[in-house]
C-alpha cells in the first residue's frame, strides 16, 4: 500500500479531485497549507507599504491506495494539476505498513 501527498494549487483542487474520483479513487483527505519552494513567495503592497509573502497558500491531498494503483493515481494527479509554470506542487509518495478502520476492525487493503 501507499500513501500519496500532493501539494498543489488551490484552484486545481476541485479539477483533481474529479479526475480523482473518475479513476476510482473512493476517498481522500484534503488540507489548506502554506508554503514555498522555488517560488520563494512574492511582494504585495498593502496601503502603500510594500511586504513579502513568504508562504504562498497551497491545498495538500492525501490519499492511500493499493501498490498496483498507486503509479495511475500518481499520473492523474501529475497532468490534473499542472500548469506549467512554477509552484505547480509536489508529489510525494511513502509506503504503508498498514491500515486499519475503525468502524469495522479491517486491515491492509480492505481497509482503504
Amino acid at each position: 500500500m501507499k500513501k500519496i501527498e500532493a501539494i498543489i494549487r488551490h484552484f486545481k483542487l476541485e479539477e483533481v479531485k474529479d479526475a480523482l474520483n473518475a479513476a476510482g479513487v473512493r476517498g481522500m483527505t484534503v488540507t489548506e497549507v502554506r508554503g514555498f519552494g522555488r517560488q520563494k513567495g512574492h511582494t504585495e503592497t498593502y496601503r502603500g507599504a510594500e511586504y513579502s509573502v513568504d508562504f504562498l497558500p497551497k491545498v495538500k491531498i492525501e490519499v492511500a491506495v493499493a501498490d498496483a494503483e498507486a503509479q495511475q493515481v500518481i499520473d492523474v494527479i501529475r497532468t490534473t494539476a499542472r500548469t506549467g509554470q512554477v509552484g505547480d506542487g509536489k508529489i510525494f509518495v511513502t509506503n504503508l505498513a498498514d491500515v486499519i478502520r475503525i468502524r469495522t476492525g479491517e486491515t491492509a487493503a480492505a481497509a482503504i
